[in-house]
């Protein structure tokens, strides 16, 4: 069933639920009972009702934003039949249909003028109906700003050195959803804001066991609607992790930032740490800066806070021994390592690659029979690692592939998982939907994403190919950047706390190392913001006056 055929079948339920549980209350509000049953215009006359901008009816069934503004005019329908206390307002919210349907099957139930006792009400009524309006003001804005974050663009923090120094621990970005196509909500009914769980509510960094911000039960399949272009080589792109165990729904899982270096037909192969696409070395632009793992033995420790203020925040990790301290740079660019290498107590420094063909697999047990796909390179039938990779041709929509015991660990994945088939092995035969398979048609175009930093980034190299339906978008600008906002586990020393000003409000995927910041172009908006809501209210209040 596609995306929009089951969206109307939802819309069609939740009708329903509502003609059912509120047709006499239609009835007694001058309308016929069969109002109750059409989708938006059953809202439409609640809020002409009860004096609320009309126009609200098309946010009832929005996902994410629907099932909160139903919550509301459900509250707004109860207080205009007298069910205004806070425990009747509770109901309507935790179990609307079934409370609305007490009221709507009640002998006793009828109208309440609410303005009729304006007159009488007691200072504490009129606290009451202030606080209401309070909260009422509070509702719509986070109903705005859920409609920003589900429809428009999403803030994104940089927890990781992966893409440093193209972005940079610590960076805030907002990213254009619009960029490659709208990709349509899976999940609609779900907490605002929040990713894929509420809290960290069981084990300590056990994501499987948290309380999830999201109903699974209720879920819309993949669509991407008004898709004028796709990733291109080179472009930095937001995604979900597609190896994420934990939560099943795609627009769920959690999001990566990463440069797509290889699109769907392209090979890619890495060779000493250095990447090639199609046997071409890869091109570098304006904002990137090429950055390798470094070894170095010194006589004496290093200042690394120093280092630190001359090159920017430097991963290491130090560790120390009878002969001095050896430590391990993450990414350092060719002009950094040659300066740190002329450095008085530098012993020897020599880039770390490893060895070509030296498997880089891992396993989650000492016996060796549970491989840790997270840190495994991918696919682990091959004699890869991060250093010396491929060749690997990314799977393009319409690629008809061979499937054998040889290929099955670099598409099982992708057939069952990516493009939901079911996939079974039996007596050295493989089946694909229960029928005997020598062969794979690919769905999807699918994308190489790496991180700059790339001797210290978690990406395709292991967790293997992106699918197009993961895809979020493209990063805008960075809104804030603190240098300090996020510890590196990996890391000996820490960069300290400070605001880094001037990569505020500079665009990300430009290419270009100087980039422009636009900071006066949101503090201009901000001005003009408050301006006006300032200049609003004094001329209502001088109309008032006169």
């Amino acid at each position: 069933m596609n995306y929009f055929l089951t969206y109307t079948v939802y819309v069609l339920i939740l009708s329903v639920l509502m003609g059912i549980s509120t047709w006499k209350l239609f009835k007694k509000m001058g309308y016929s009972p069969l109002f109750a049953f059409i989708p938006f215009y059953n809202y439409f006359i609640i809020l002409k009702e009860t004096k609320h901008p009309k126009w609200w009816a098309i946010l009832s069934y929005l996902p994410i934003v629907g099932p909160i503004m139903m919550s509301v005019f459900h509250i707004y329908l109860m207080k205009k039949f007298g069910k205004s206390l806070f425990q009747n307002q509770l109901l309507t919210v935790i179990l609307p249909f079934i409370y609305m349907a007490t009221v709507n099957y009640s002998k006793d139930v009828e109208i309440e003028d609410e303005n009729a006792n304006d007159l009488f009400i007691t200072d504490e009524e009129k606290e009451s109906k202030k606080k209401d309006t309070f909260i009422g003001s509070i509702t719509f804005a986070v109903v705005f700003a859920t409609i920003i974050h589900v429809f428009v663009t999403q803030p994104f923090g940089i927890p990781t050195g992966s893409m440093e120094r193209t972005l940079l621990v610590g960076d805030f970005l907002f990213v254009n959803k619009w960029s490659y196509g709208y990709r349509m909500p899976m999940r609609p009914v779900a907490i605002p804001f929040l990713q894929g769980t509420i809290m960290d509510t069981g084990q300590k960094g056990n994501p499987k066991d948290d309380a999830k911000s999201y109903v699974d039960a209720v879920k819309l399949p993949y669509t991407r609607i008004f898709q004028f272009s796709k990733p291109q080589k080179n472009d930095v792109v937001v995604f979900n992790y597609p190896r994420d165990s934990v939560h099943t729904a795609i627009d769920r899982k959690d999001p990566y930032v990463k440069r797509c270096v290889a699109v769907a037909g392209d090979t890619f192969e890495m060779r000493a740490g250095r990447l090639f696409v199609n046997g071409k070395p890869e091109t570098v632009l304006g904002d990137q800066e090429v950055q390798h793992r470094y070894i170095v033995n010194t006589g004496s420790q290093l200042d690394i806070p120093a280092l630190y203020n001359t090159y920017g925040f430097l991963p290491v990790q130090e560790i120390q021994s009878d002969k001095g301290y050896m430590y391990a740079f993450q990414g350092l660019t060719d002009k950094t390592a040659k300066e740190i290498k002329e450095l008085p107590q530098v012993i020897d420094m020599k880039e770390d690659i490893t060895p070509k063909g030296e498997a880089a697999v891992y396993y989650r047990d000492e016996a060796k029979t549970k491989i840790d796909t997270t840190q495994s390179i991918y696919p682990i039938n091959k004699p890869w690692n991060q250093d010396w990779y491929g060749p690997l041709k990314i799977p393009k929509k319409g690629d008809v592939v061979a499937i054998n015991n040889e290929t099955l660990p670099m598409y099982q994945w992708i057939i069952s998982e990516y493009e939901h088939n079911s996939l079974e092995k039996k007596n050295g035969k493989i089946f694909i939907n229960g029928k005997e398979a020598a062969q794979y048609t690919i769905q999807q175009d699918y994308y190489m994403m790496v991180g700059d930093n790339r001797d210290a980034s978690l990406d395709a190299r292991f967790f293997g190919v992106v699918p197009e339906e993961n895809i979020v978008g493209k990063p805008m600008f960075t809104w804030m950047s603190l240098q300090g906002a996020f510890s590196d586990s990996s890391s000996s020393y820490q960069a300290p706390f400070k605001i880094r000003w001037d990569r505020m409000f500079k665009a990300t995927n430009t290419g270009e190392a100087n980039k422009t910041s636009y900071w006066w172009i949101a503090a201009m908006i901000l001005i003009l913001f408050f301006g006006w809501e300032y200049f609003v209210k004094l001329f209502r209040k001088n109309k008032t006056e006169e």
